[in-house]
C-alpha cells in the first residue's frame, strides 16, 4: 500500500504545479518576492509606506453551488474568475485596492490538466483587478469529493489610506443611489437557481431567443470584476460615499449595509433593465418578487452612495470603464432597510 493507492497522486500534484505557472506568472507585480512553489508568498509593502496611514483590507469567499454547473457543462475556466470576483470585489467596497490573492482548490482527483484550466480562471481574474496570485494549494482528497468534482475558494488582501476609507458614515437623505450593471446571476442564488432549471446536459444546452445563448451558457457568465471601474471614479475626483457589492442577501441585504442607522434606499424598479435570465427563473420557478430581489443581483452587481452634484461625474467614470452604470434611487431618512417602488 502507497499514498497514490490510497487515492492521492503525489506526481499529479506536482504537474499541476508546473502546468499552473504560466498562468500565475501573468498575474505577478514589482511588489512580490517570493516564487511559485514555496511554503508562503512575500510581498512587499514598500511602495505603500508614503501613505498617511496604510490600512490592510481582505476578503474571503468561494463560487458555491454554481460550480455544478462548471461540472456539468466541463467548463472550468471562468469559475476561477468568479472566485476572485467575489474577494476582491469586497475589497473595492472599503476603498481597497487588491495586492494579493491565494486560491484553495479542494478536490476527488488531482487532474493535472483540469487543475490548471481552473488557475487560468483565477489568473484572469487576478489580471482583471491588478492583483498577483502569489500562492495556493491544491488538496485531493478521495471519498471526501466525488472524483470528477471540486469545492474552490480564495483570499485577498488589499490595501487602502485609512483616510479613504468607504464606510458610508456620511451618507444622508438626498444622496443618490448608481447601480451599475451585472453579467447577469454572479456566484450567488444558484441553490435556487437549480431547483428552478432542469440541471441536465440536454437542459443546459437549450438555446433561448430571449438569452440570445444557451442557458448553460447564461448560467456560467463569470461575475464581473468592479475594482478598475471603483478606481476611476476615485480618480475622477468623486467621493465615494457608500458602496455595496450585491451577492447572497440581494438588494434587501447588501444594500443597507452600508448605511448609518437612520438612512434608507428608496430603489425604482424600471429605472434599469432587468436581464432576461432574472426574469426566466422568476417566471419558470414562480419566484415571488420579493424573493427574487432578497436573493439575486437582478442585474445590479454594485450599488453606490454618492452626492447629487457628483451623479453625471460618476456615471461618465462608469461609462469611460466600459460599465454601464444607472441612477436607481436614492437615500431617505427612515429605518434603515429597503423600499423598492
Amino acid at each position: 500500500m502507497d499514498y497514490k493507492k490510497a487515492g492521492v497522486d503525489i506526481e499529479a500534484g506536482y504537474k499541476s504545479v508546473e502546468l499552473m505557472k504560466e498562468y500565475v506568472k501573468s498575474t505577478m507585480r514589482p511588489e512580490v518576492l517570493t516564487n511559485i512553489g514555496g511554503f508562503s508568498g512575500a510581498f512587499s509593502m514598500k511602495k505603500f509606506k508614503d501613505m498617511e496611514n496604510p490600512t490592510l483590507v481582505s476578503g474571503t469567499d468561494g463560487v458555491g453551488t454554481k460550480l455544478k454547473v462548471a461540472f456539468l457543462l466541463d467548463k472550468h475556466d471562468t469559475v476561477g474568475i468568479d472566485c476572485v470576483a467575489m474577494c476582491v470585489n469586497d475589497i473595492a467596497c472599503a476603498g481597497g485596492e487588491p495586492l494579493f490573492f491565494l486560491d484553495y482548490i479542494a478536490c476527488g482527483k488531482n487532474e493535472p490538466e483540469k487543475i490548471a484550466t481552473i488557475v487560468s480562471g483565477v489568473a484572469e481574474g487576478c489580471k482583471q483587478s491588478d492583483a498577483a496570485l502569489i500562492g495556493g494549494e491544491t488538496a485531493e482528497m478521495p471519498g471526501f469529493y466525488p472524483v470528477d468534482e471540486y469545492d474552490l475558494a480564495g483570499f485577498a488582501v488589499g490595501v487602502v489610506d485609512e483616510k479613504d476609507l468607504i464606510t458610508g458614515k456620511d451618507i444622508q437623505p438626498g444622496d443618490t443611489l448608481i447601480g451599475i450593471a451585472s453579467s447577469g446571476i454572479h456566484s450567488n442564488g444558484f441553490s435556487l437557481v437549480r431547483n428552478v432549471f432542469k440541471m441536465t446536459e440536454a437542459s443546459l444546452s437549450t438555446y433561448y431567443d430571449s438569452l440570445g445563448r444557451t442557458l448553460g451558457e447564461a448560467l456560467i457568465e463569470p461575475t464581473k470584476i468592479y475594482v478598475k471601474t471603483l478606481r476611476n471614479i476615485k480618480q475622477s475626483g468623486v467621493v465615494i460615499k457608500g458602496c455595496s457589492h450585491i451577492t447572497g442577501g440581494g438588494f434587501y441585504e447588501n444594500i443597507p449595509r452600508m448605511f448609518p442607522e437612520g438612512i434608507r434606499a428608496e430603489i425604482q424598479k424600471n429605472s434599469y433593465e432587468i436581464p432576461p435570465i432574472f426574469r426566466m427563473l422568476s417566471t419558470d420557478g414562480e419566484v415571488a418578487e420579493q424573493m427574487m430581489y432578497n436573493t439575486f443581483n437582478m442585474g445590479i452587481g454594485m450599488v453606490l452612495a454618492v452626492g447629487e452634484t457628483d451623479t453625471d461625474a460618476v456615471l461618465r467614470a462608469i461609462g469611460e470603464s466600459g460599465e454601464k452604470g444607472y441612477v436607481i434611487g436614492k437615500t431617505i431618512a427612515g429605518e434603515k432597510g429597503v423600499t423598492l417602488c
